[in-house]
């Protein structure tokens, strides 16, 4: 069993930056595929960003250039640091862990980037 605490999320200008942490416990951490998806009112989730065990990323064209995953091993942490923030970033995120082919989701944090 996995389980994912987000944090970081807030309120925001646009054009401004906020980092997205996600502490993960149980399972071995360094085995996960890792990720952060995002789902705006009436919308569907959608994938923001995932990394891999070996640490390659993929991004969504939306925030690609703006947007940074990184995974601390150690520590079993991922982050979401994002940059130039634009009020389309609006959404709950969520952190996402594929462990060995079984999914697990935190609880999310509300992002919102309003003047």
């Amino acid at each position: 069993q996995v389980q994912l605490v987000e944090s970081g999320g807030g309120l925001v200008q646009p054009g401004g930056s906020l980092r997205l942490s996600c502490a993960a416990s149980g399972g071995i951490f360094s085995e996960n595929i890792m990720g952060w998806y995002r789902q705006a009112p009436g919308k569907e989730r959608e994938l923001v960003a995932r990394i891999s065990r070996y640490g390659s990323t993929n991004y969504a064209a939306s925030v690609k250039g703006r947007f940074t995953i990184s995974r601390d091993n150690t520590r079993t942490m991922v982050y979401l640091q994002m940059n130039s923030l634009k009020p389309e970033d609006t959404s709950v995120y969520y952190c996402n862990a594929d462990h060995r082919g079984v999914i697990y989701w935190g609880q999310g944090t509300q992002v919102t980037v309003s003047s």
